[in-house]
């Protein structure tokens, strides 16, 4: 099988290229990405089926994470258990009390998707859920509620160290890359532009009361006490899931911080284990995968202790979780299982060295290729649906183009914009699996959220792509981070002044 004539040559791209062009036709990732396995198989054995057949469990099995895969599944029963505890229903009767404004209301809306960022499927599930009744009180529209929830789930987790995608995408570093993945995915943080200007889009919407496009129009119908605009009639029939009544505030809230605090001290200590002096050199070299683990196991620990002995919840309750848990994550356990083989039969036929000879020394001066790569990830992530089959097919890529430690920050911007690019394609795809939670958590027209949401996701799209054009010249975080903050800032308040002089006319419902 080492003598395949075609480990080392242009053919280690098929197997990913042929996973993209397939994902773009069928708008569906796992068929694609099997497919993309098996032919990397058939190329690695010279076209033998035995051995290919062989070759493909080999692989999968080598390339599987259990501990990602063990992390993903703790995190999905502290979701369940957080949402049959009552805490989330407490957190929002709680809010409900203190809010007296339309805009506290959309602000508590997005702290508390910010808060919730160690998973957007937990984050979508639960800020619609908790918030809806409150947002509804002052007339938000269940569109621009979507938008919110949608624009604090992925854009939030991206840039969250403690993450099930932080988690996922270190899993995603090849071991020689010079770098270790967590250690990566740090530095991607200050030039990760379409997460970052995301947020700071959905506080300046709020904050200027600032609406355009379509979503201007669904906001003067909520107004005007029609939230919907358009097929609310879906909704009217909608069961509320059951939480239990002794849930309390502090149910939501403590095992979310214990999680947090757990995780962060677990890293530190791991990184003081492996030699490092200080905080930050130990939390930059820790075992993220094993602290993740750690912290997940504490918390669940934690939530028996809290919830168990004043029968928030039963003990067949809180086991059940663990299985509930577990269905809730097999579509990103399903993708992180076939993402990893691909990125194990790219290993196996060197794509990275191939790669690396036919990119060569030229690779420090292609200053678009951040730019480009980030256009491609909207493209392909948009096309499929999902960030993470987008992070496995061009986060190795990425790294392979600049190899060795002379083009460590290039590298570093260029697996940056892959998961920036990624997130976008994502946050406007009509197929992706948050855009369908949170339309369902807002309880919005699906189709509403999409097309409201596109226009806005369209102007940080377009500055992030002027941002990463100025990163490939600039390798200055702090310096590409601030022209594009401002220069979103100054397109949204160009946009405000342009629609609010515009002659407000009554609109027809959809």
């Amino acid at each position: 099988m080492d003598g395949s004539m075609f480990i080392g040559t242009w053919w280690s791209l098929v197997p990913p290229l042929l996973a993209i062009v397939l994902a773009l036709v069928t708008k569906e990732v796992y068929s694609s990405l099997f497919i993309g396995v098996a032919m990397g198989a058939l190329l690695y054995t010279g076209f033998h089926p035995w051995n290919a057949f062989v070759a493909f469990f080999d692989i999968m099995k080598n390339s599987m994470n259990l501990n990602i895969l063990i992390f993903d599944v703790l995190l999905g029963m502290i979701i369940v258990l957080m949402s049959k505890s009552g805490g989330s229903a407490a957190y929002g009767k709680w809010a409900g009390t203190k809010i007296k404004s339309k805009k506290s209301a959309m602000l508590a809306t997005t702290g508390l998707g910010v808060l919730i960022f160690v998973d957007d499927y937990f984050n979508c599930l639960t800020v619609g859920s908790v918030m809806r009744p409150v947002t509804d009180r002052f007339k938000v529209s269940r569109a621009k509620l979507a938008y919110i929830i949608d624009a604090t789930a992925a854009p939030v987790c991206i840039i969250a160290p403690i993450s099930s995608w932080a988690a996922a995408v270190n899993s995603y570093v090849p071991e020689d890359a010079g770098i270790s993945g967590f250690q990566l995915f740090l530095r991607t943080i200050p030039y990760n532009l379409y997460a970052i200007l995301t947020l700071l889009m959905v506080f300046t919407v709020i904050l200027s009361g600032l609406d355009f496009g379509l979503m201007k129009k669904h906001e003067k119908n909520a107004a005007n006490g029609d939230l919907f605009t358009s097929g609310g009639e879906e909704f009217d029939q909608v069961k509320e899931e059951e939480f239990s009544s002794n849930g309390k505030v502090i149910d939501l809230v403590l095992p979310v911080l214990v999680l947090i605090v757990t995780a962060i001290g677990a890293m530190i200590y791991t990184g003081f284990l492996g030699g490092a002096t200080d905080v930050v050199t130990a939390f930059a070299g820790c075992d993220a995968e094993t602290s993740l683990i750690f912290a997940t196991l504490i918390t669940v620990m934690f939530m028996l202790v809290l919830y168990l002995p004043r029968k928030v919840i039963t003990f067949k309750g809180f086991m059940d979780s663990f299985v509930e848990g577990f269905k809730m994550m097999i579509p990103a356990i399903g993708i992180l299982i076939f993402a990893w083989s691909l990125k194990g039969m790219g290993d196996a036929l060197e794509i990275a060295s191939f790669v690396e000879k036919l990119v060569g020394s030229n690779a420090s001066a292609s200053v678009l290729l951040p730019a480009i790569l980030f256009l491609v990830a909207i493209f392909l992530s948009f096309s499929t649906g999902t960030s993470w089959g987008t992070f496995a097919i061009l986060v190795p890529i990425a790294i392979a183009m600049f190899p060795g430690t002379d083009n460590m920050q290039m590298m570093i911007i260029a697996v940056a914009s892959v998961l920036s690019g990624a997130v976008c394609g994502d946050h406007v795809s009509p197929i992706s699996d948050t855009t369908v939670m949170s339309s369902a958590g807002a309880q919005s027209n699906h189709i509403n959220h999409v097309t409201t949401q596109m226009q806005y996701a369209v102007v940080v799209a377009v500055v992030s792509a002027i941002g990463y054009v100025i990163a490939g010249f600039v390798h200055i975080w702090w310096l590409v981070l601030g022209i594009s903050a401002i220069l979103l800032l100054v397109v949204l308040f160009v946009i405000k002044a342009v629609t609010s002089d515009e002659k407000d006319g009554v609109k027809k419902r959809a």
